[in-house]
């Protein structure tokens, strides 16, 4: 009989203690359901924060310092500035970005500035930027007037080379050395953002000697005393693609030549025509030359290969292999060995 009674009480004890175990559970379980419930919500929020800081606020690219130089005109909106930095690497003829710019998210970048209502204080002017810089970085900097910049002229003659360019540029003081300038000018493929540049498909091994020799367009430019040597390049090849209107792209196809052939025609003409008056006679022998099949036979391409200012050739100059060498090469040489004006192109 005390068996019995003990497990009876044992069973009763069992029964209690799993019964107030459940009530305590049915009291405590909203409270763990909404922990667990913020605890997943948190984690969900963190996650997206994470996502779209890392995704639109944070550097396009952090180990990119290359300096982007911006310029936001008078007026401009948020909008319109958020465009200038989104596109700040670069876009083609149709407006597809070529390169990344300095923001990842027009949307993001307009909605930075509207929350923390610097969207009105943003300041016209130009601005160095670069690929390494976040948003609150970039908003900053656009938002603080730019310290005025001392400017100088660049007068950029007709038939000037791309070596007599970097020259200039070190005798002013702009760069220090031609060293950078000219590797740039080299291969060009800083600057294929423009589609005539991006078009020249330069080789190596080609014998082209630089491939931006005939697109830095000769004229007078107003640039800073401490301009970037790829700045000032871009100002000179974005002069060039303005020059080349629809209309010599256009007669440029009746003639059936390619714009390379046009502007390495272009520099020849440029460097044999003396007054004005030339140009049109230079012109007529040599297209006169390329119709017959023969070599045009002109002097200018050795004073090129030479570095020379020669008015006399020897036999052995003249027969000099050389890809620019019209002397022993039929047509139109590889590549111009000057920058052309828009006379000698016309």
């Amino acid at each position: 009989m005390d068996d019995t009674r003990n497990k009876l009480s044992k069973t009763s004890q069992k029964l209690a203690r799993k019964k107030r175990l459940k009530t305590l559970w049915y009291g405590v379980r909203p409270v763990v359901v909404a922990l667990i419930s913020l605890g997943i919500c948190a984690a969900v929020a963190f996650a997206a924060v994470r996502f779209i800081s890392s995704h639109f606020f944070e550097p396009v690219d952090a180990d990119d310092a290359t300096p982007l130089v911006v310029t936001i005109p008078s007026g401009a909106g948020a909008s319109r500035v958020a465009t200038i930095l989104y596109q700040a690497g670069g876009v083609d003829e149709d407006g597809n970005i070529t390169s990344p710019g300095l923001i990842q998210s027009r949307g993001m970048f307009k909605i930075y500035v509207d929350f923390t209502g610097k969207s009105s204080k943003i300041k016209a002017g130009t601005y160095i930027l670069s690929r390494n810089m976040d948003i609150e970085q970039i908003v900053n900097a656009i938002c603080e007037a730019p310290p005025p910049r001392a400017t100088l002229k660049l007068v950029i003659t007709e038939g000037m080379t791309v070596e007599n360019i970097a020259d200039k540029l070190v005798a002013l003081n702009v760069i220090e050395d031609r060293d950078e300038f000219l590797s740039l000018a080299k291969t060009g493929e800083e600057f294929t953002n423009y589609a005539i540049i991006d078009q020249l498909d330069y080789d190596e091994d080609s014998g082209v000697k630089y491939a931006l020799e005939g697109y830095l367009f000769p004229d007078t430019y107003e640039i800073y005393s401490d301009e970037s040597a790829k700045s000032i390049i871009s100002r000179l090849v974005y002069r060039f693609t303005e020059i080349m209107s629809d209309e010599l792209m256009s007669r440029a196809k009746e003639l059936d030549m390619t714009v390379g052939q046009v502007i390495a025609l272009a520099s020849i003409i440029e460097k044999e025509a003396r007054v004005e008056s030339d140009f049109n006679k230079v012109s007529a022998v040599f297209h006169l030359r390329l119709e017959k099949g023969m070599k045009l036979e002109s002097d200018a391409p050795l004073a090129y290969i030479f570095k020379t200012d020669a008015l006399v050739y020897s036999r052995e100059q003249m027969n000099t292999d050389s890809p620019y060498n019209t002397y022993v090469y039929s047509g139109i040489p590889i590549g111009p060995i000057c920058n052309p004006g828009l006379r000698a192109i016309e």
